[in-house]
């Protein structure tokens, strides 16, 4: 079992429809916890809703990007993550394909994804944008796992000093099966803010603290 957030999800925990485009609702403030502002927003044609985490993060872009966008260093990733490959990954770094299994408490069955990241920085800000999305083709389905189809993950680190970023955490999750929405919407809110609290505590208060890669081979 991988030791590990999506990432997903990681989330953590966090799958597309359709990426590129969100919904024209808005989004509704939920909490504030530990500097981290958490809100979540109903989505078009879904009864499950997409969540956002804001925070600024007190360190440099390149502590910070040990971590986000950086497929291989996965331990601060969530502890239920029991399998990850890293499937490609481009020379220049900015595209990066894996696959991961999540396991998910009985009686539900275990959730696979297979997530394309790209990364794209701007040359002129330095602000940072990692975007993740389905990549259902290139492991096929297996038994008594169900595919995460409908997805999608967006990170968003745009400087503001030498040692200070504003971080936005954003995505969208449909768990399939047969998981009620109204339980989902319950506790999605605690997704962005694992996440980023796990990553303030990595970047914040042990900045060089940098795991070895840990993949299983495809």
């Amino acid at each position: 079992m991988v030791k590990s957030t999506v990432f997903l999800p990681c989330l953590v925990m966090f799958i597309l429809f359709n990426c590129h485009q969100t919904s024209a609702q808005p989004w509704n403030f939920v909490k504030e916890k530990n500097g981290i502002k958490i809100y979540t927003r109903a989505e078009e044609n879904s009864s499950f809703k997409s969540y956002k985490g804001e925070t600024i993060l007190h360190a440099g872009m390149q502590i910070i990007s040990r971590y986000i966008g950086n497929v291989k260093n996965f331990s601060w990733w969530d502890k239920n993550i029991r399998e990850l490959r890293v499937l490609d990954q481009q020379s220049s770094d900015n595209k990066i394909r894996y696959y991961f299994v999540y396991q998910v408490p009985w009686p539900l069955n275990d959730r696979d994804f297979c997530v394309d990241v790209t990364i794209d920085v701007d040359s002129v800000s330095g602000e940072k944008v990692v975007f993740a999305q389905p990549y259902p083709e290139e492991i096929p389905e297996r038994k008594g796992i169900v595919r995460i189809k409908k997805y999608w993950q967006r990170w968003t680190l745009h400087p503001i000093g030498k040692n200070a970023v504003n971080a936005t955490l954003e995505g969208f999750v449909d768990p399939g099966g047969n998981v009620p929405s109204w339980l989902y919407n319950m506790v999605i809110v605690e997704t962005p803010l694992k996440v980023m609290e796990g990553i303030k505590m990595k970047v914040e208060e042990n900045p060089t603290n940098l795991s070895p890669l840990e993949t299983t081979p495809r």
